[in-house]
This record gives structure tokens, C-alpha cells and sequence, in this order.
């Protein structure tokens, strides 16, 4: 109850009302309006000196290594998103719990120290690269970006410089500097940057074998000046020290022909006839699964930054099994997205058993993946999600032959013509 007029006095300075412009009554006392404004300062500082000291008394990276989920426990997680690639979501899931369990481990004399394990990932476009990054910094609630490495170019050039990753990770956490130490990075393209020829550039590559030169420092671990607002633009701004050494890197690249560089490295050891029976046993319709480091260095990436990324994993080609499943499995799966636009407006939406084959066969003849189902999923739908939220229609379902008119229609349709 607060009082403007009367004969009440703060218990505290002992001012009257008269002398304050607000008095608050209590059933014991009074406190005026000031002293109610510096109690409340007291309060927030001694809450903020007790917050820090509990903080100082908990490890500074606020992970609790006894509560990260375990490997199986990350892969089980990654099967509710990711169909398939089962090799890259083991290579995937050790590499981030031996991560976060490296920046969970108390400091000892023992003369052991656990180094960082950078990973990277080889595989064809559309096979779930990008995704099995973004699902895993969702389920570690760490602070996650992506960014393209065809942007960056070296120092002094024009482009983006390298520093720029972590100004990108600074802006996902916040600007909390504690959070951005213990993120997720996933560069994506990592093979654009490749150098054009197996021998080491006689002329200035700026977008190739000087941004892997850049990059060297950052996936290692060092202390970064980061521009908050990017480089070039704001020169005047005060940089951020960020230091990279607890900051996973996940490298993912498509190295479109690389399989033509580990063919020729299978074909160079066949001497003798137990060799040739070898030979033999390669599965010449997978080659991905024999990459080494090796073919890394011949498809353009230099000897250092290969030492920086020591966990190598692959990615297979999806097969019309795994497009199918793609399509209706997982939790975000394109069928599911679709059903959710159209349950907006009121409308009940499914797919024909047919429908669903026929999308699957045509994804399998672009040849692109997971993307390839999306584009012909969109091109089907783009009539329906333009006459359906006002026609009033509560149900409505995708036969095979209506797929196959709205996709004959469709540009797709007309590019895969030549027309």
C-alpha cells in the first residue's frame, strides 16, 4: 500500500511523506521510494557477487561431462534426422563426446594433455553432411554456425578474411565470449578452397592455398582478434580475443572426382597376382569408403591442414532405398514439413503410395540427392499451396498421376528436355 499524505515515516532515512514524493506502507513499517531503489541495488550486486563466485567454483566451460550423452546416445539422436550413414554418424558422434569430454577433464600434473580432433567429411552433395552437423549442436545446445568457405579469400584481397568464422559464432552465442569458446563450426565447401595442381602454387592463389594457410592457425588453436562487425567495413571497432582452441571445426566438402584420385591410387599398388585378387575385392561402386589423407593432398588440400582435420569420415551415395526413406522417416522429413504448411490452413494432406515411388524414381534420375527430393517435392506442391488455402478444400491428396502433370509442368520438367 502506498501513501502520498499522512503522518508515516521510512523506517530506513526516517523521512516523512511529506519530504519524498512515494512512501510504501508495510504492516510493520514504511520505506520510501528512494531507499526501495538503492535496497534494490544492494540486492542485484550481492545476487551478482554470489552468481559469480558459483560460477568460479563450477568448471569455466559450464559442462558437465557425466551428463553428455554418450556416442550411442548421439547416434540414436542423429537417426531421427539423418537416414543412413552409419559410418559417418559413429566417426560423428565419438569425435564431439571425445571433444566435450576434453573440455570437461580436470587440469592434473600427469603430463597428459587431450589435443583437439577437427573432423572432416567427404561425401556427394545431398547426402546429409550440413544436417548431421546442425542436429548435433542442437542436441549439445552449444552455439553452432555455418559458413562457406568460397567466400573467404586471403588477407588484403577482396573477400571475407577468415576471422570472420568466429565473428559469426560471437553473433549465434550472443556476443557471450564463454559460450563462443566451447562452439560448433562447420565450414561447408572446404574443397573449393582446394589449390588448382598438386604442387605447390608458383602464382598468388587467394581464394585457394592462402585461405588453407589462413585457416591453419584457427582449426590448431590460437587467440584471434575477432572484429564483432566484420573486418573491413568497421576498422575503427575494438576487436574480441577469442581463443580457438576449444571450438570444434567440422570440415565438409563434396570433392566432386576424388573418387577418380583414389581409383588411381588402388590401381598403383597392383603388383603380382595376390595383388590383382585384391583388386578384385574393391567394391568399384563405392570407392569413398578407401579415402586416406592421401587423396586429400592430390585433390588440392595441402599437407597442414590435413594434420589439423584427423578425423576422416565419408559419406555414401544415397540409394533409391534411402531417398525413400528420406522422404517420410524422419522427424523433419519433406512429406512431414509439407503436411505441417497445409495443416496451417485447415487442410488434411497425403500421399499416394504411387506418388511417393514416382517422386523417389525421378530423384534418383537428377542425381542429386536429398536437395533433388526437395526441388521435385516443390515443384509438385507449388500449384496446391497457391489454389488450396482459398478454396475452402479440407482434404487433399497427391495421386501419381496428378504428380507426374504438375511435374510435366513444372520447369524441372523442361530443363531435364532441353528446351
Amino acid at each position: 500500500m502506498a501513501k502520498k499524505q499522512g503522518h508515516n515515516h521510512c523506517s530506513f532515512c526516517g523521512r516523512s511523506d511529506a519530504e519524498v514524493r512515494l512512501i510504501i506502507t508495510g504492516l510493520d513499517g514504511c520505506i520510501c521510494d528512494e531507499c526501495a531503489e538503492q535496497a534494490h541495488t544492494i540486492v542485484k550486486e550481492a545476487t551478482a557477487g554470489n552468481k559469480s563466485s558459483l560460477n568460479s567454483a563450477a568448471p569455466s566451460n559450464g559442462l558437465d561431462w557425466k551428463n553428455l550423452p554418450k556416442p550411442a546416445d548421439i547416434k540414436t539422436y542423429l537417426d531421427q534426422y539423418v537416414i543412413g550413414q552409419d559410418d559417418a554418424k559413429r566417426y560423428l558422434s565419438v569425435a564431439v563426446y571425445n571433444h566435450y569430454k576434453r573440455l570437461c577433464q580436470e587440469k592434473t600434473d600427469d603430463g597428459v594433455e587431450i589435443e583437439k580432433s577437427n573432423v572432416i567429411m567427404v561425401g556427394p552433395t545431398g547426402t546429409g553432411k550440413t544436417l548431421m552437423a546442425r542436429t548435433i549442436a542442437k542436441l549439445l545446445k552449444v552455439p553452432f554456425t555455418i559458413v562457406d568457405a568460397t567466400v573467404f579469400t586471403e588477407a588484403g584481397y577482396v573477400g571475407e578474411d577468415v576471422e570472420s568464422i568466429l565473428s559469426r559464432l560471437l553473433q549465434v552465442a550472443d556476443f557471450d565470449l564463454e559460450s563462443t569458446q566451447r562452439g560448433i563450426v562447420f565450414i561447408d565447401e572446404i574443397d573449393k578452397i582446394a589449390r588448382k595442381a598438386d604442387n605447390p602454387s608458383i602464382t598468388r592463389d587467394v581464394s585457394g592455398e592462402g585461405v588453407q594457410q589462413g585457416l591453419l592457425k584457427l582449426l590448431e588453436g590460437t587467440i584471434v582478434n575477432v572484429p564483432p562487425k566484420g573486418g573491413r567495413k568497421h576498422p575503427d571497432q575494438d576487436y574480441i580475443h577469442v581463443d580457438t582452441r576449444n571450438i570444434l571445426f567440422i570440415c565438409g566438402g563434396a570433392f566432386d572426382g576424388i573418387e577418380r584420385k583414389i581409383a588411381q591410387r588402388l590401381n598403383t599398388h597392383v603388383v603380382g597376382y595376390n595383388s590383382i585378387q585384391n583388386v578384385a575385392r574393391i567394391d568399384r561402386n563405392d570407392l569413398m569408403k578407401y579415402i586416406v589423407p592421401q587423396d586429400l593432398k592430390s585433390f588440392g588440400l595441402i599437407p597442414e591442414i590435413i594434420g589439423r582435420l584427423p578425423v576422416l569420415t565419408y559419406l555414401n551415395q544415397l540409394d533409391r532405398k534411402a531417398l525413400r526413406a528420406i522422404l517420410t522417416e524422419p522427424k523433419n522429413s519433406l512429406i512431414r514439413q509439407q503436411q505441417k504448411l497445409f495443416a496451417m490452413d485447415g487442410i488434411e494432406l497425403t500421399f499416394a503410395e504411387d506418388a511417393l515411388e514416382y517422386i523417389v524414381d525421378k530423384a534418383v534420375e537428377y542425381k542429386l540427392g536429398a536437395r533433388g527430393l526437395r526441388s521435385i517435392v516443390e515443384a509438385i506442391m507449388m500449384t496446391p499451396q497457391f489454389e488450396l488455402p482459398s478454396s475452402g478444400e479440407k482434404h487433399f491428396t497427391v495421386t501419381l498421376d496428378y504428380a507426374k502433370h504438375q511435374l510435366e509442368r513444372s520447369n524441372l520438367a523442361v530443363a531435364e528436355r532441353g528446351i
